[in-house]
């Protein structure tokens, strides 16, 4: 192989030396990858940055077994080759797609089923903002719970890539969405993408308010990222009937549950994570979001929240930025 040979099959990517803070996170070559049977390699324009690259960072969040350790769960680029068994996508096409990990690099080879046409009024890096929050919230709301028009759905870190994408797809589908944030500012900035209602759980007691708010019904859908240290006050936040959706684990993994009132409420809890699941079921999600959230992108009803842009080379700057809790919507890395 001549060393120009060499250089071409090499890539740029992100990986981390170790765990810890921003600091471990460091630019290197990689072999670049090729498509394989069902495949579709992707020359990466942007990556988004999402918490679970900030836990795998930090060593509590491994990828699954054989994932990519590079992070990174969502990009958007051009189709740089298909792999046999592969039909719909072409050399060039502008797509964007959901990752198992190895975002944070120039190329990524990814199953078919889950790449998507970028939406039609969405510019390419953008676009890397939209497949993980849409898979993530289509899923959990729409698949799991079924959230149907007038629920009121209580939203945890609405601020967020995930809280702005679930606040406009509830209130898009008729519900009611109400938001937590940690400021007047943060709260004002969710009431621009729809929550009718919005609780400040720095000095609010989110259970009280979101009665307050629902005139008393309290929460039919309540969508968590922080775990443990909410269980008591979401069960107690419920409606009868409601349903508890936990997808992280920001305060904890360990709470102790009262079944009794999980009765009393007629209540379920549903505990679920998207990175891990076969490429079957992730393709079906995917499918779902291309037929029922696209049209509201392309319509302008969803729109992207991306806040900041930081090229790859600045990627501990972009886990930095994340990491003090000042950001809202989404954080890309360009290439």
């Amino acid at each position: 192989m001549t060393a120009a040979t060499m250089t071409a099959a090499m890539m740029k990517a992100v990986e981390y030396e170790g765990a810890g803070g921003p600091e471990v996170l460091r630019v290197v070559q990689r072999p670049r990858p090729e498509a394989g049977a069902g495949e579709v390699l992707i020359k990466v324009v942007a990556a988004g940055l999402n918490r679970a690259d900030v836990q795998q960072r930090r060593g509590v969040y491994p990828p699954p077994p054989g994932a990519s350790d590079i992070p990174g769960l969502e990009v958007s680029g051009t189709v740089a080759a298909v792999g046999r068994d592969v039909a719909g996508f072409e050399v060039g096409a502008s797509v964007c797609a959901l990752l198992t990990g190895g975002g944070y690099a120039e190329y990524v080879a990814v199953p078919a089923g889950q790449v998507l046409p970028v939406p039609a009024g969405i510019g390419l890096v953008d676009a890397a903002a939209l497949p993980e929050v849409a898979c993530t919230v289509w899923s959990n709301l729409f698949m799991n719970v079924r959230v149907a028009a007038g629920d009121w759905v209580l939203i945890h870190g609405g601020a967020g890539g995930i809280g702005t994408m679930a606040t406009q797809m509830v209130a898009a589908f008729g519900a009611r969405p109400v938001v937590t944030a940690g400021s007047t500012e943060k709260l004002e900035y969710c009431r621009g993408f729809g929550a009718v209602g919005g609780i400040d759980y720095r000095h609010e007691d989110f259970v009280e308010r979101m009665r307050d708010i629902s005139g008393g019904h309290g929460a039919d859908v309540i969508l968590d990222v922080i775990g443990a240290s909410y269980l008591d006050r979401n069960i107690r936040a419920l409606a009868f009937g409601g349903r508890l959706v936990v997808l992280g684990l920001q305060g904890g993994t360990k709470a102790e549950l009262d079944l009794g009132l999980l009765m009393s409420r007629r209540a379920s809890v549903l505990g679920t994570t998207l990175r891990a699941r076969p490429a079957e079921e992730k393709a079906q999600v995917v499918a779902q979001v291309a037929q029922n959230v696209w049209p509201l992108v392309e319509a302008g009803t969803v729109r992207t929240a991306v806040e900041a842009r930081y090229p790859m080379e600045e990627a501990a700057e972009a886990h930095r930025h994340f990491d003090s809790g000042r950001h809202t919507g989404k954080i890309l890395l360009t290439m």
